[in-house]
């Protein structure tokens, strides 16, 4: 049982870099239409209705458009321009939440945005979360046996990424792990690279770092340490208010769902 909690900690706390890898290869999502435009309705009427009305069927076209009857290797961040600006909504104010290298721990707290809307959880990112997708010349434009790179979804991400730092408001938050062994802010990530620069000073009043451990270590960077103090340099330099908490208390009850009887979890 220890083990298997463990193991269930270790996926917790995965790095989205790593699930992209784990996609090279694999072909498009069988019925990728139908889940795009299920997935638009779910949201604007189940999720969250509070974005309004949207164009599901326009939001697939255009979508598709991005990628379809291309080489995977052209597919740029800028064709994914029409998609964004039709699925763009507001973050509400203090909701951002980013992360690096603890995707589902983010997403357990987030609670399909009733605390907070990580990018997964706003529209953008909730159509094509955990989907492969890629083009070819060839009718029917779409590659369902397998796609050579992964650069159409990385491109995806990387404008979803751009946009929805933008968007963001108020206090935001950054939650990262501290127990990974190349860094627990890592330069090449998403959020150094595509939203840390594009969030804005003049609708940002603070950002949060909450630095999160496994429950059972290794306790590799922390506040002011390593990286970590790489990223507080950072903020400084851009004259942004921030304020950095390891293991906050709140997500550490959450991880100590799966171990409530290590001593770890004893004393919060």
């Amino acid at each position: 049982m220890a083990k298997c909690s463990v193991l269930l900690l270790g996926i917790l706390l995965m790095d989205f870099s790593a699930l992209v890898k784990s996609h090279h290869g694999n072909g498009t999502v069988r019925n990728l239409e139908e889940i795009i435009i299920g997935r638009c309705y779910n949201y604007i009427r189940v999720v969250n209705p509070t974005v309004g009305e949207k164009d599901c069927s326009a939001i697939w076209e255009t979508f598709r458009n991005a990628f379809a009857y291309k080489e995977p290797s052209n597919v740029l961040p800028t064709d994914y321009k029409d998609f964004i600006n039709l699925a763009r909504h507001a973050i509400p104010r203090d909701k951002a939440l980013f992360w690096e290298n603890t995707k589902l721990l983010v997403h357990r707290y987030s609670d399909k945005a009733r605390r907070m809307m990580p990018l997964g959880d706003s529209l953008i990112g909730f159509l094509a979360d955990n989907l492969d997708w890629c083009g070819q010349r060839e009718p029917p434009g779409i590659n369902y046996e397998t796609c050579p790179t992964n650069n159409p979804v990385n491109s995806f991400w990387k404008i979803a990424s751009e946009s929805y730092a933008k968007e963001a408001s108020g206090v935001v938050t950054v939650m990262l792990n501290g127990s990974v062994s190349d860094g627990t802010f890592p330069k090449e990530g998403f959020f150094a690279k595509h939203e840390l620069p594009n969030l804005r000073n003049d609708k940002i009043s603070e950002i949060q770092i909450w630095v999160m451990n496994n429950i059972d270590g290794p306790v590799r960077e922390t506040c002011g340490t390593g990286t970590v103090k790489d990223l507080e340099d950072i903020i400084k330099g851009r004259h942004f208010s921030y304020s950095c908490t390891d293991n906050y208390r709140v997500i550490r009850l959450l991880q100590c769902v799966d171990l409530p009887n290590h001593p770890a979890c004893k004393c919060i």
